[in-house]
């Protein structure tokens, strides 16, 4: 039966990406379409509604559906990123996640590497320099009106209150690394490389501010290329992380004395005053102290890392429905939440930056 070319065009941006690499061997109309047109990956990208879980440890890595029941089998997919980076995979941090590509910290190595297709890129070591005694905080986001995806990295060289900060951010397109100058922070960072939360634009972070002498949420805007700052939703938190709570910017914090996590959401994004609390999740089933939000579901469900060693869900009113693990307790697994996409990275140099 024949259908027409642009018919075609539109069975195939609704398929997954599973299939449109198999379909690639069709024909060679279907492998240039699906292979080399980037309106065809920036049209999928939009229509795509497939996001996944991705947990790695140097002996697994798994891509999930979240929609599904954790106890799903087929839910679940091996991935082999060891072809990647074998030799740097022993230490490792998941740092970003961006339009389908996920940013991973080895080391002084840091790549790009997208599940979906297996693309990949090793970025090169900034030219700035920065020793193994600096504290970190890394970040991964796409700038829309450039077409380019930044990788941000803050350091920061001994921990106390004087201890200058350095900004720095990597153009996949000029494929150069820039300082951010005239940088007066008074910020001082974890010891353990963090990665950042991305929303509307900004990577996020929560650092202790020492002229207040509390946390604060640091935001760097990849647009405007400035660092900024907002405050927490409560004074003096235990522990304050954040995550994108449907559509509005979240922090969650861990309170220690009743085994709850509180969850809030910031109704208007910079205004501090728009802080509500919204729901509070029992930990007490959970048998380890490291939990993490990462995503929820199109019913409303809420799913979160217990310790990188598995996963654990709860409804939308917070009440606990299940868990489960991907890891035995001395293998610590590094989760993220991904889209599953067919979008590929720039060629080195492809746009000069101004």
């Amino acid at each position: 039966m024949f259908l027409p070319h642009e018919l075609i065009i539109q069975i195939l941006l609704r398929l997954p990406v599973k299939s449109l690499i198999r379909f690639k061997s069709v024909c060679k109309l279907w492998f240039s379409l699906i292979s080399h047109d980037s309106h065809f990956a920036n049209s999928h990208f939009q229509l795509t509604t497939n996001r996944r879980i991705l947990l790695i440890s140097p002996s697994e890595s798994l891509s999930i559906d979240f929609e599904a029941s954790l106890d799903d089998d087929s839910a679940c997919v091996s991935l082999n990123p060891d072809s990647i980076f074998p030799q740097y995979f022993q230490n490792f941090y998941i740092t970003g996640s961006c339009r389908g590509f996920i940013l991973i910290c080895c080391s002084l190595n840091i790549f790009i590497w997208q599940p979906s297709t297996g693309d990949h890129k090793h970025i090169p070591l900034s030219p700035f320099g920065s020793n193994l005694d600096a504290a970190y905080f890394y970040g991964f986001g796409y700038e829309d009106s450039t077409d380019d995806y930044l990788v941000v990295s803050m350091s920061q060289h001994g921990y106390s209150d004087d201890s200058p900060l350095h900004l720095e951010y990597f153009s996949l397109k000029a494929n150069t690394w820039k300082v951010v100058e005239g940088l007066h922070s008074p910020y001082t960072l974890d010891d353990d490389p963090r990665g950042g939360c991305l929303y509307k634009g900004a990577i996020h972070w929560v650092a202790f501010c020492h002229v207040f002498g509390y946390d604060v949420i640091v935001d760097f805007n990849l647009m405007e290329r400035k660092l900024s700052y907002m405050h927490v939703p409560c004074s003096s938190p235990s522990r304050c992380d954040l995550w994108v709570y449907g559509e509005f910017f979240s922090a969650y914090v861990r309170n220690y004395s009743n085994d709850t996590v509180e969850i809030w959401v910031m109704k208007e994004y910079k205004v501090n005053s728009s802080w509500i609390m919204t729901l509070v999740l029992p930990i007490d089933r959970i048998p380890n102290d490291d939990f993490s939000l990462l995503c929820c579901t199109e019913s409303g469900d809420i799913i979160g890392s217990n310790d990188g060693v598995g996963l654990v869900k709860y409804d939308e009113n917070g009440q606990f429905l299940e868990q489960h693990s991907y890891s035995n307790y001395d293998l610590s697994l590094q989760v993220t939440m991904y889209i599953d996409s067919m979008l590929s990275l720039p060629s080195d140099g492809d746009n000069e930056e101004d």
